[in-house]
């Protein structure tokens, strides 16, 4: 595949996953959401050690807030990342209610004036995923260029939905394979024939919702700068 016929393949796929995603009503968004925090803090009981960098939710991605806002509470720092300039590796700024948001790019907020944090692990959601353990994201390779540039590699744990599977998203040179996929389904870890998948869904119960945690106005819309 050319590097063109790559380009538009990507955009195209892009286009149809975020379609399908914004599809999902508010409720399957809730169910995803606590089926996945539950294998996160099944499989990954040590996220509350160091710091841990997560994303704003975009359009209806994995709301990783609620799982911040646990981990917090059992003494872990947590992180947004900042974009800095185009082109450039992002650097995570600590984040924690209380702390001053602004819009940024794409309209995802990211805090001012806070300490720079080197992560320990990173919740990364993706748009799509393949078998190898590649992200399809947005397009504009920040993360590939941060993990690259990344003097300690954190654990990369990449977040989706099982509908967003792909048979290959044909990596390129520049792609960074996440160590781990974590879905509705549970968790899959990368090894060198490929992800192999680690668990078996079960039945739980939804985890607490620490709304009051989360963000002034959470329930209310985005934050304003």
């Amino acid at each position: 595949m050319t590097s063109s016929h790559l380009s538009a393949w990507r955009k195209n796929e892009r286009t149809r996953l975020l379609r399908e995603r914004e599809a999902l009503a508010p409720e399957a968004l809730a169910e995803l959401r606590s089926r996945i925090d539950h294998h996160l803090e099944r499989a990954f009981p040590d996220l509350v050690h160091g710091a841990v960098a997560f994303c704003w939710p975009y359009r209806n991605e994995y709301d990783a807030r609620h799982l911040a806002a646990a981990l917090r509470r059992l003494g872990a720092r947590t992180a947004l990342p900042v974009v800095v300039a185009p082109k450039t590796p992002l650097v995570f700024r600590e984040w924690k209610p209380g702390v001053e948001l602004a819009e940024g790019p794409l309209g995802i907020p990211y805090p001012v004036g806070s300490p720079e944090v080197s992560p320990d692990h990173v919740l990364l959601p993706m748009v799509g995923w393949d078998g190898d353990g590649y992200r399809l994201g947005y397009g504009g390779a920040f993360f590939d260029r941060t993990l690259a540039a990344l003097t300690k590699r954190p654990r990369v744990i990449g977040i989706a939905y099982e509908q967003a599977f792909l048979k290959t998203i044909h990596p390129q040179p520049h792609d960074v394979p996440v160590d781990f996929v974590v879905t509705e389904r549970g968790v899959y870890h990368r090894e060198p024939r490929g992800l192999k998948f680690q668990d078996n869904p079960q039945a739980f119960s939804s985890p607490p919702c620490y709304a009051g945690d989360i963000a002034p106005g959470y329930f209310g819309g985005e934050p304003k700068p």
